[in-house]
């Protein structure tokens, strides 16, 4: 024990200790590495799009994000926990989170495929002589490329159109019946009616509806509505990281899913790495959106549209159109269309003069002489921006 000269002694010792530290050097400022490395930033009046790298994640999002960045963990225990908090939100019976809803399809499938039979785990994609099924049947309209994360597993696709076709392709090779909500409306064979026809045959079905958030209720309607398997975006509407997604359903197929994994090797699913600051972002993410007050956001998105198409639509010649797309990125959508007898532009040169402007802007082409503009990627005040700019362009192209 100090007696009271040693706690006198080792307390004059304090201010010098502080003055030392007060006469240090200031940090260096942080490097803005965006700039440093000359990357171009623009205002997104489009989209959720992978190109234009998703959406901004929100500080929550961020927050969560560098809390798991400072301590280690066991990739699985993060996946398990936070599999459990997902599961409980979307009405799933089990979740993880993956590398995208294209790693969600692709691991999905697999553990349709494999089970919990590790041989077979280490086997895939090659299928032959492993006793595996090799068949997806979809609906010929769902077919616009994504596809790929199912033959990824070694399986091929069957393609129908009517119940008949359907009725005729299952068979004793057939491994999963797969559905994209977002060409829901081009197929002739409707959500309910193909979980009922799966259910009867004893096949395992697939849904991808990486987009279709909003509306919120889609992250437990297709879990309530008996799919086996539910795939989604996590750094679109969510915005969480751009590189993770959400695997939900059936607890037995996601256990059979993370054997295909990181942090297990000699899998087709090794790729597809998510870390733990991703996970963790990404259920932080999930939590924030199914809490915001949907009503009030919409609102935002059709205040913020109104105010760029009020200045779009006073230049002559111009016209507008809102729409709200019911399947994908449903959200107030902006048409603006122009007479190109009355305003020398054709959309290759707007979206140059928006792009190349400061601050540059990104908006969707959508003809020859019309875009498609979203503010539901804005930051507050970018929505006046983009009417300002958007009218200028417009006006000087004038004849």
């Amino acid at each position: 024990m100090l007696n009271r000269r040693q706690v006198i002694k080792k307390l004059s010792v304090v201010p010098l200790i502080g003055s030392l530290e007060s006469n240090a050097a200031p940090p260096a400022p942080p490097i803005d590495w965006v700039k440093d490395l000359g990357i171009r930033t623009f205002i997104n009046a489009a989209g959720t799009y992978t190109s234009m790298t998703g959406s901004l994640m929100p500080d929550e999002v961020m927050l969560a994000i560098r809390n798991a960045s400072t301590s280690f963990m066991m990739l699985d225990d993060v996946q398990t926990k936070v599999g459990e908090r997902i599961a409980s939100i979307t009405h799933a019976e089990a979740a993880v989170v993956t590398a995208g809803c294209f790693s969600a399809l692709t691991l999905g499938l697999a553990g349709v495929l494999t089970g919990t039979d590790q041989a077979k785990v280490e086997a895939l994609p090659h299928l032959e002589g492993t006793g595996m099924k090799s068949e997806v049947i979809m609906q010929k309209g769902h077919s616009i490329g994504y596809s790929h994360a199912l033959t990824n597993t070694g399986c091929r696709i069957i393609y129908i159109e009517t119940r008949e076709e359907l009725e005729k392709a299952i068979s004793e090779r057939t491994a999963l019946m797969w559905f994209l909500n977002i060409q829901s409306d081009k197929g002739q064979i409707g959500h309910e009616e193909w979980v009922t026809i799966a259910k009867k045959k004893g096949i395992p079905t697939m849904i991808d509806i990486a987009a279709d958030v909003p509306p919120v209720e889609n992250l437990w309607r297709f879990n309530d509505m008996g799919f086996d398997l539910v795939c989604v975006s996590g750094g679109k509407a969510m915005r969480g990281p751009q590189s993770a997604g959400i695997l939900m359903g059936k607890k037995h197929l996601i256990e059979a899913a993370r054997l295909s994994m990181p942090p297990r090797g000699s899998t087709i699913g090794r790729g597809m790495k998510v870390n733990k600051e991703e996970i963790i972002g990404m259920y932080a993410a999930l939590d924030r959106f199914v809490k915001l007050d949907q009503k009030k956001e919409w609102q935002i998105w059709e205040q913020r549209t109104a105010t760029i198409e009020n200045a779009a639509k006073s230049v002559s010649g111009v016209t507008t159109k809102v729409t709200h797309p019911p399947l994908g990125n449903h959200t107030p959508t902006l048409n603006v269309a122009w007479d190109s007898s009355k305003i020398r532009l054709d959309t290759k040169g707007l979206l140059e003069k928006l792009r190349n402007g400061e601050p540059s802007i990104e908006v969707m082409g959508a003809g020859p002489a019309a875009i498609n503009i979203t503010t539901w990627m804005l930051k507050s005040g970018e929505e006046k921006i983009v009417a300002s700019r958007l009218k200028e362009v417009l006006s000087q192209a004038a004849r």
